[in-house]
């Protein structure tokens, strides 16, 4: 097992991998940007290194930085959490070449699945189904049209390189396409630095669900169940849930089953998360790969039982995965993410957090980093929180995420609570009919 691992991102994440390691016996070292001088990760790692400015192309995405950092701390391997540097494949064959263990897939693998066009094709080639789309990259507007005009619109415009709603455009017809391509392009070229895209067949009403996997060092890959993402603003997801209302015992385990095949013919080891559209007739199209620990991994942590960033350091540590059988969901957990941002306008909120109160209670969780006198600042994601709460059924679990949501104090800034209570009580979401397209009409109402 590792002795020191360097934990290089900052926020909730930090905090989370550090607990783990504490509970696992293994030092810890922070990396922060001046920003983050006064982090809380900061303050509970055993050693803290400033790696540069606030911004993040000067500190967390400086992988000079990050080496140099676990170099003279003398840490053996680095957990690198999500976003920032966790599925840069250049970054994991840095660590390897410095031997220093990366916590996370092979290179190879983060390379192939993360990007995905590439991703559709191999997955595709293993035997799960895909959206209709282009067969790669897209270069021209002449060939989004063409392409378009051949699957048929509604079209998505969708970058290759990344994610998280950004470089992706939805086409409702051909008119559309003359500026939707050249914008996506642009996007994507900002936020990744690459400006490929693809184009798949837009599905309305589509469910998001995702599979969480785990992969060892010796070809086993095992599957943790779903989750239902489908409450999205802008492609970015707000609230997670576990297991999902529509998927039965027999879909999960179906689709659990091709999914961990897939991903054993390719060596795949660590955590990641296979994300894909259902349709309404319960059609299942693999959409992309997350080759890393997601944001709404507690929410299978609640239902599991299963701590899965322990489980990460401890496969990348050689351990093997131990469980014989799939694990069955028990109750149902939800998961709210908490912005700073105007609930109504969506306006990011930085500033001081002047008082801070976290609700508690059986079955009730909170993931975060922030305090009171807190400064959420505006260099980075506008995350505060993740209130996660765990019930023996989904209404349970909601009426449960109501009373903790009602007693999370959060003074001085903006935040998306009133937003999250106010989809708490919307009796579409009450009852389990939602879909990726669900903020569009709770807003509009």
């Amino acid at each position: 097992m590792f002795k020191k691992i360097l934990v290089a991102n900052r926020g909730e994440i930090a905090l989370r991998i550090i607990c783990a390691c504490k509970e696992l016996g293994i030092k810890t070292v922070a990396v922060f940007s001046e920003a983050d001088r006064n982090s809380l990760h900061v303050r509970f790692a055993d050693e803290a290194v400033c790696i540069g400015g606030p911004k993040s192309a000067e500190s967390y995405l400086k992988i000079p930085s990050v080496i140099s950092a676990a170099e003279i701390t003398n840490a053996d391997a680095i957990h690198p959490g999500y976003g920032f540097l966790s599925e840069n494949a250049y970054f994991s064959e840095v660590c390897e070449a410095c031997h220093i263990k990366f916590i996370g897939p092979s290179p190879n693998v983060i390379r192939l699945m993360g990007d995905k066009a590439r991703a559709r094709a191999t997955m595709l080639k293993a035997g799960l189904a895909v959206l209709p789309g282009s067969t790669g990259i897209v270069h021209s507007v002449e060939d989004a049209f063409r392409t378009a005009d051949e699957i048929g619109y509604p079209v998505i415009v969708k970058a290759s390189a990344g994610g998280g709603g950004r470089g992706m455009r939805i086409v409702a017809g051909r008119a559309e396409m003359g500026t939707a391509f050249p914008t996506a392009q642009h996007e994507a070229q900002q936020a990744f630095g690459v400006a490929d895209v693809y184009i798949e067949r837009y599905v309305e009403r589509a469910r998001h669900i995702e599979f969480q996997v785990m992969g060892d060092n010796y070809g086993k890959v095992i599957h943790f169940g779903e989750r239902e993402c489908s409450i999205q603003r802008r492609h970015q997801k707000l609230i997670e849930e576990s297991p999902s209302v529509v998927v039965t015992s027999e879909i999960r385990e179906r689709v659990g089953a091709a999914v961990e095949t897939s991903l054993s013919g390719l060596g795949y080891s660590n955590a990641g998360t296979v994300e894909f559209l259902v349709d309404e007739q319960m059609n299942f199209y693999f959409m992309e790969m997350n080759t890393r620990i997601q944001v709404e991994h507690p929410v299978t942590e609640m239902v599991t039982g299963v701590d899965l960033v322990k489980l990460q350091i401890m496969i990348a540590g050689g351990a093997k995965l131990h469980f014989d059988d799939h694990l069955k969901p028990r109750g149902h957990s939800i998961e709210c993410r908490i912005n700073a941002e105007d609930p109504f306008t969506h306006v990011p909120s930085p500033g001081k957090i002047t008082s801070f109160n976290v609700p508690g209670g059986i079955g009730v969780r909170v993931d975060t980093a922030a305090h009171t006198e807190c400064l959420i600042s505006p260099y980075y994601d506008s995350l505060v929180a993740k209130l996660i709460v765990h019930g023996n059924s989904r209404p349970e679990a909601i009426r449960k995420m109501e009373r903790a949501l009602e007693m999370f104090v959060i003074e001085g800034i903006k935040t998306s609570v009133p937003l999250h209570q106010r989809i708490m009580h919307d009796t579409e979401f009450i009852n389990g009919k939602i879909h990726t397209r669900f903020m569009d009409k709770f807003l509009a109402d």
